[in-house]
């Protein structure tokens, strides 16, 4: 279940900084509402998983999702760069999450 609590926290953190490209400033209402609901929701749910989670783990794996997910988005969404350097980086991460997620035990 932790498990299940940090991926979605990990989601959650996607929609935040996501959503703080489009409240440009927090001048934009629903893009606004969208940032601080899914910061919230975020943080706490990372605060569940940190529960049972070993912190760092915890910590490492939600940054990590949030790094590659808009990292992704940002490729698809706003045509960023899509270079073997940056794609060899965004895999290096995820392996990095696939690694945290082996050597726990919860």
């Amino acid at each position: 279940m932790a498990w299940f609590l940090l991926f979605s926290a990990g989601f959650a953190e996607i929609v935040f900084a996501l959503s703080l490209k489009y409240n440009q400033g927090f001048t934009k209402l629903w893009p606004s509402i969208i940032t601080m609901l899914s910061g919230g929701v975020s943080f706490y749910l990372l605060m569940l998983a940190i529960k049972t989670l070993p912190l760092g783990t915890a910590y490492a794996v939600w940054t990590g999702m949030g790094a590659v997910g808009v990292a992704v988005l940002g490729i698809i969404l706003f045509k960023e760069s899509a270079d073997w350097y940056r794609l060899l980086s965004i895999t290096l991460v995820i392996a990095g999450i696939i690694g945290l997620k082996l050597t726990d035990s919860a």
